[in-house]
């Protein structure tokens, strides 16, 4: 019989695996400058030619690129597909808004399910801090860091699942969701009570996760879009009423 002889992994792609974990993982987004050489040698106890070496394998691979001027950094087309223009376009275009608010029912709903089921108490206290940063921006109304606050919170929860394509998926389109915030807030603000509201809801999701309670987060994230799609859909209805009384006004 013959002696196939398993050949040592080199020490280079030991180091390829542990990046492509970390990127994931979400550790490094795309877009964002790596740690120095010196720095990953340390952190892997290796050597520095051994991370450059890992750095050019991964440069191959396309999820890394060396910038002018110096500086690792993860490709910024990791996420392209999700922020092409026809995404800019749906983000910019009225009636896809409640398109995009029937994807984020799914979408963050299995979210908040599997945050619930899985995550720990640092997953907690971010989910907290960024709840506490809507609060912060309402009170002092400014609707575009309310909206970034919002989309961050969503984002945390995604996180708090510890499922790399939730993950993933969710910031692709973080930046969509903000833009739908945004919108609806715009559309909300002259509902008295709406901002009260629509934090009780994020309370409840936050609590259940917190407690981990999977069915309630996942009823929680879907009764706060549902309450959301409600009140749009009303404020829409009175727009279009108040413009048919303006018409029938200048008519007569």
């Amino acid at each position: 019989m013959a002696d196939y002889k398993i050949k040592p992994a080199k020490l280079s792609d030991r180091i390829v695996e542990q990046l492509e974990n970390m990127l994931l993982e979400g550790s490094f987004a795309a877009g964002q400058r790596l740690p120095a050489e010196r720095e990953l040698a340390e952190r892997f106890a290796v050597s520095r030619p051994s991370v450059r070496e890992a750095i050019q394998k991964l440069e191959a691979k396309g999820l890394l690129n060396r910038r002018q001027g110096g500086g690792t950094y993860v490709c910024d087309n990791l996420t392209v597909g999700l922020t092409d223009p026809l995404f800019a376009l749906i983000g910019r275009h009225p009636e896809s808004q409640f398109d995009l608010l029937e994807f984020r029912h799914a979408l963050e709903g299995i979210c908040a399910y599997y945050a619930a089921l899985r995550g720990t108490a640092a997953d907690h206290q971010q989910i907290k801090t960024l709840y506490d940063s809507i609060c912060l921006s309402q009170q002092q109304q400014d609707v575009d860091a309310e909206a970034k606050a919002v989309g961050q919170f969503y984002l945390a929860v995604a996180e708090a699942s510890h499922n790399v394509v939730l993950l993933h998926l969710v910031r692709g389109l973080t930046p969509l969701v903000e833009q739908n915030v945004r919108l609806n807030l715009a559309a909300l603000a002259p509902r008295e009570g709406t901002a009260a509201q629509l934090n009780a809801h994020r309370q409840r999701l936050m609590q259940a996760v917190i407690n981990g309670e999977p069915e309630k987060a996942r009823q929680a994230s879907n009764g706060h879009l549902a309450f959301i799609e409600e009140a749009l859909l009303e404020v829409n209805k009175e727009r279009s009423r108040i413009e048919r009384s303006l018409r029938r006004s200048q008519q007569s």
